[in-house]
């Protein structure tokens, strides 16, 4: 079996001691209003283990004393009415044939469970993070520990499951990172009609919708988060997702979307002028903020670190807040200070694939917890954002002409064994570049459906 979800529960099962059982649940429907559902997503933990896109099933996975392991899928059987009203299901017979994984009858999860759990000495699951899983698993528990006679207990110990998970979902096979350089693709493409589309007089949802199309059409339906389209001071907003206010003529719009992909995310953002041409002011700060994401990407290779990257950042974006006038004093003790903190309010960056932020330490194995810290040693298969910006709302304690200006830009990028790979270079970010694109189709909203 060579199916890359396979390949990963045999690697997480090497990570459990014997006697131990593993379970991993699927999502569950959200209603959204009445007789009407949220669209289905399924958890990122299972869908990595299994690819099975279907509500409700448990993963079971085992590993007896003698270290033998199995795997067992639990979902929901066939029903011929409700997949009239609701849709097809595979149920368990056609499950285990298309996704090589042996599977039953969720509706006989207790007794399955149990079976399980008998005899083991620990039970792996991911702590706080599934109410009704955690619910069901100490049903079975107490099940277990008050049938009279029995010869074997329920587990013993409770382990968090998320650290082992957390660490195998860092490092991207190339099933993974074909399925993420995908998304990023079609992602570009995206930002590059926006982009030509932009005019003066448009509405933020306009462009939102402009991303939303030309990903669907390009076979990713869904965004990967809720996209921020902000125009002038609305892009010093972080998480703006109102995009409802219109874009006026002399500003500055912030796009950050990104579609998914067979569960995995694409986050890029890009900032232009809403009438193609920069202005003085911003050109400044939009070269300062490109710079300063130049010289934190040259510091992406194994070996590196956020921490290292955020200082290169730092750096250069201190220098040139200085040397605008923004900042003031001694350059040598602002560099020390940081002081471009308050312009530049998230990190660097964060991990990227099944979810947005996605899970993975940002701290050395072993080290002592430093809340912030994000100083691990970075290695190839690893994907990450790096997002600089600058953010400088009205009323500020600067000069009014750079008020308003909201700037950020972010590239998805992995770490190969030479460096790195920036997996959305496609879209434009050299002020040149993206005058250049939004001349071509200035007027013709060529390009933006391409």
């Amino acid at each position: 079996m060579n199916r890359p979800q396979a390949l990963r529960r045999q690697r997480l099962l090497a990570e459990l001691p014997a006697s131990s059982v593993a379970v991993i649940a699927a999502g569950y429907e959200q209603i959204r209003s009445r007789d009407t559902d949220y669209p289905f997503r399924n958890n990122s933990d299972f869908w990595y283990l299994t690819g099975f896109p279907e509500p409700e099933a448990l993963l079971i996975l085992t590993k007896d004393e003698a270290g033998q392991c199995s795997e067992l899928l639990l979902c929901r059987d066939k029903d011929a009415e409700k997949e009239v009203w609701q849709g097809r299901r595979f149920g368990p017979e056609q499950a285990q044939q298309q996704f090589g994984i042996t599977a039953a009858s969720l509706s006989a999860q207790q007794a399955q469970l149990a079976a399980a759990l008998k005899g083991k000495q620990q039970l792996w699951f991911c702590f706080g993070e599934d109410e009704t899983l955690h619910h069901l698993l100490h049903q079975c528990q107490q099940q277990i520990r008050r049938t009279p006679r029995q010869s074997e207990l329920a587990p013993q110990q409770q382990c968090n499951l998320r650290p082992l998970l957390s660490e195998l979902r860092l490092f991207k096979d190339e099933h993974e990172i074909t399925l993420m350089q995908q998304a990023a693709t079609i992602s570009a493409q995206a930002h590059k009609a926006a982009m030509q589309l932009c005019q003066p007089g448009m509405q933020e949802y306009q462009l939102e919708a402009c991303i939303q199309y030309h990903c669907a059409m390009q076979g990713a339906r869904y965004a990967a988060y809720n996209p921020i389209v902000g125009g002038g001071e609305n892009a010093c907003i972080l998480h703006y997702t109102e995009n409802n206010a219109g874009l006026r003529d002399g500003d500055l719009v912030l796009i950050d979307a990104g579609c998914e992909l067979m569960g995995y995310a694409a986050d890029i953002t890009r900032t232009f002028p809403v009438n193609g041409r920069f202005s003085k002011e911003q050109a400044a700060l939009y070269q300062l903020v490109l710079d300063a994401q130049l010289a934190a990407l040259a510091e992406i290779k194994p070996g590196s670190s956020f921490a290292l990257a955020t200082q290169a950042c730092y750096r250069v974006l201190t220098e040139g807040l200085h040397q605008l006038g923004i900042l003031q004093g001694e350059l040598s003790a602002l560099i020390e200070a940081e002081a471009a903190k308050p312009w530049m309010i998230h990190s660097l960056g964060h991990w990227l694939g099944l979810d947005v932020h996605d899970v993975g330490a940002y701290q050395p194995k072993g080290s002592p917890p430093e809340p912030g810290a994000k100083n691990r040693p970075f290695e190839p298969g690893m994907v990450l954002t790096v997002e600089p910006g600058l953010y400088i709302p009205k009323g500020s304690d600067t000069d009014p002409k750079w008020w308003g200006i909201g700037i950020r830009i972010e590239d998805d990028v992995l770490v190969t064994a030479e460096g790195h790979r920036n997996l959305t270079a496609a879209v434009p970010k050299t002020i040149a570049e993206i005058e250049a694109l939004m001349a071509a189709g200035k007027g013709t909203g060529d390009g933006q459906f391409d």
